[in-house]
């Protein structure tokens, strides 16, 4: 029996009847009929050549339907072939390498069969986690993630007693490769995740180190969300006539949601929140919070400030969940403050804002948050508060999205009161064009309209302004009182990385050596900017080494950078264009 019909036998009955095979000379009006009758429902996993153990995995977890990287890296990599892959995080990429990895493991072997590299040790405990899940069929299957921060003896001692998948960063698995306690000679494949990520780090020559003491003979599989020059040279070194797969976000979706942070300590995150809202707010709006506990105390506290507000968390029953969102999408309820778990799947057009009152657990919470916004070729807005304890976190963020995340203040007093007169503006102008649907009470209003301006001889300005007054209602329009928080909020923020720039501008700045040249580059520490980004990057551009990148001083907004004398022109220009921390060089020679 076949491999095909053995699959075949597995999953459906065949039922081949016939009254007699036609003899010689015989017309053949005797044909078979063939009836198959299938139990379940066919997996969209099926087809790749995966066991029944994963399968049955995979079903176990929910998984259905194959995404678009999947389905494309599936075939390559069981048939062993390299593969460079672009696709951004929230994709399905980890199930697009570890999949075929496991099937083609090879039993009785106690050396490492596979090696993924990520740049930090939060990615590499999440793919090893997400190996061990798909592999829960395979009870004898041993990953271990390897990173720096962890224990070292108890990674030995799990390297000893054998593993059969290792994860980790580079330079922690630099350390047990030269030690002698990783050994790769058995290695069949070789995964670089993020790998414009380990650029930006300044890990590329790790990784370089790594691929050379590897076997001749092994599958590597790079992935990547952007591929800038440095790693495409990278895959033409390393890879062998590589498939390539490029999934692009569907409809560029989110380039139409302007995506921007608020640096705000923790004690006046509400009231930050609330001048947000006057300032920006308008149509529908969901406000993210991270436990039902601020739910309820956010919406109580937007509800005692006039706004109509609902809330949407794990304590709310499914029939008034519906009620609720019903409300928000014709518009009798404006605020919606909800949890992740409560608000998924939700799809209201109106939606023009998303806040996220809390920072989400992970960068793909954060995707499905502001895809809550900018629905059906609309444009939306995301504002993210942060404390300033978690900037840090925003470029996985800016990652997630391929999109940078801008900086804005929280809203003073003339920024709210600009845009309460704009949302007037914009509803008495509806208002002026729109017909109202019953002619009698059209002709009443007028008529009352007349009466009321010649009783108390009014102008036409005078009782427009008197219809304007009863809209508004007797609360103040425009806001007043004292904001000199906000202004010592961003003093702070601004003063703080200057700080650091200080401390280090203070000390006389040593000439460059002989052979060096000092250069100029636009990013500094407002960009997040740290030396490995700079070092990786100029590498990757330059071919240089990164031993060979001299001193580098970082200030609040740009930094010197030493590099060897006699830079042809044309690597110059490319220099300029070069983009790190999602801002272009700009490099000049310094004076």
């Amino acid at each position: 029996m076949t491999e095909q019909q053995k699959l075949g036998a597995s999953s459906c009955a065949v039922d081949l009847s016939a009254s007699a095979l036609p003899q010689d000379g015989e017309s053949s009006s005797e044909v078979f009929t063939t009836t198959i009758e299938t139990s379940e429902t066919p997996s969209g996993f099926d087809g790749f050549g995966f066991s029944e153990a994963l399968l049955s995995t995979l079903k176990e977890k929910g998984y259905s339907e194959p995404s678009p990287i999947q389905k494309a890296a599936f075939p390559e990599l069981m048939l062993g072939r390299d593969l460079v892959g672009q696709a951004q995080t929230g994709t399905g990429k980890t199930a697009a390498f570890a999949l075929p990895i496991l099937e083609r493991l090879r039993t009785g072997q106690k050396t490492p069969q596979a090696l993924v590299l990520a740049p930090t040790r939060e990615l590499a405990m999440q793919v090893a986690d997400s190996f061990k899940a798909y592999a829960s069929g395979h009870p004898h299957l041993k990953v271990l993630a390897v990173y720096g921060g962890s224990d070292f003896r108890s990674q030995i001692n799990a390297l000893k007693r054998g593993v059969d998948v290792v994860v980790g960063t580079p330079g922690r698995v630099m350390d047990h490769m030269r030690q002698g306690t990783l050994d790769t000679s058995g290695l069949r494949s070789l995964v670089l995740d993020e790998a414009d990520e380990m650029l930006r780090m300044g890990f590329i020559d790790d990784v370089e180190w790594i691929l050379e003491q590897l076997p001749q003979e092994r599958q590597v599989v790079l992935f990547s969300a952007t591929m800038p020059s440095e790693i495409r040279r990278l895959s033409k070194r390393y890879l062998k006539e590589p498939a390539e797969v490029t999934i692009r976000t569907k409809d560029q979706e989110g380039k139409r949601i302007r995506q921007r942070s608020i640096t705000v300590p923790m004690s006046h995150k509400l009231e930050a929140l609330q001048r947000v809202l006057d300032a920006c707010g308008g149509e529908g709006v969901i406000i993210f919070a991270r436990t039902k506990a601020i739910t309820l105390t956010v919406a109580e506290t937007l509800d005692a400030g006039g706004h109509q507000v609902a809330v949407l968390n794990g304590d709310v029953p499914q029939n008034q969940r519906e009620r609720t969102v019903e409300r928000l999408r014709n518009g009798s309820v404006d605020i919606l403050v909800a949890t992740d778990v409560a608000a998924r799947g939700l799809d209201v057009e109106r939606i023009g804002l998303v806040i996220n009152y809390d920072m989400p657990f992970d960068s793909e919470a954060y995707v499905h948050r502001i895809g809550r916004t900018g629905r059906a070729g609309r444009t939306g807005e995301a504002v993210l508060f942060v404390t300033p304890r978690e900037r840090r976190f925003i470029r996985n963020l800016e990652r997630a999205t391929g999109q940078p995340i801008e900086q804005m203040e929280v809203p003073g007093n003339t920024a709210i009161n600009q845009g309460r007169l704009d949302r007037l503006r914009k509803q008495l102008s509806a208002a002026a064009t729109a017909e109202r649907g019953n002619e009698e009470e059209a002709a009443l209003l007028k008529e009352l309209m007349q009466r009321v301006a010649t009783e108390l001889e009014l102008s036409q300005e005078d009782l427009a302004m008197a219809a304007l007054n009863l809209a508004i209602g007797p609360n103040p329009l425009l806001r007043h009182g004292d904001d000199d928080w906000i202004q010592n909020n961003q003093r702070h923020d601004r003063e703080r990385p200057e700080r650091r720039g200080d401390r280090r501008g203070d000390r006389p700045a040593r000439a460059p050596e002989e052979n060096m040249q000092r250069y100029r580059v636009e990013v500094g520490h407002r960009d997040r900017v740290k030396p490995g980004n700079l070092v990786g990057a100029i590498a990757g551009e330059t071919g240089l080494q990164g031993r060979a990148i001299g001193r580098i001083q970082i200030f609040d907004n740009h930094s010197l950078v030493d590099l060897p004398k006699g830079m042809p022109e044309d690597v110059f220009n490319s220099l300029q264009r070069l983009r790190v921390m999602n801002r272009e060089l700009q490099i000049s020679r310094a004076s």
